[in-house]
């Protein structure tokens, strides 16, 4: 299923909060975290993902660092306290948002 720009233009900064939060990861660790959780409906393009990334560093939600322990040189970004609570509260947000979507639905 192929979901509308406008639909998830909102929501992919948490998602992607919330695929850091489990654990410490690289770009394309990300993307492809991502589409596994989603069954591929959300696939990112490098293009699209490291200016959310920037942004949500930019906004004190995560931090990067470097990694070269498997030889070759990563950027891995991890989620800080900051984004911990930022994340909680786009999920209470996003909730109430789909829940009231819903009712509205249902009127259809």
């Amino acid at each position: 299923m192929k979901v509308s720009k406008d639909l998830s233009t909102g929501t992919i900064p948490m998602m992607v909060l919330s695929v850091i939060s489990s654990e410490d990861m690289y770009g394309y660790k990300i993307i492809k975290s991502l589409e596994a959780r989603s069954d591929n409906v959300f696939s990112l393009k490098e293009g699209t993902l490291y200016p959310i990334l920037h942004s949500l560093e930019q906004e004190g939600y995560v931090e990067s660092y470097w990694d070269t322990s498997t030889g070759r040189k990563k950027k891995y970004y991890q989620i800080t306290k900051q984004g911990v609570k930022q994340l909680k509260a786009k999920q209470v947000e996003f909730e109430e948002f789909t829940a009231s979507v819903k009712k509205v639905l249902s009127f259809a």
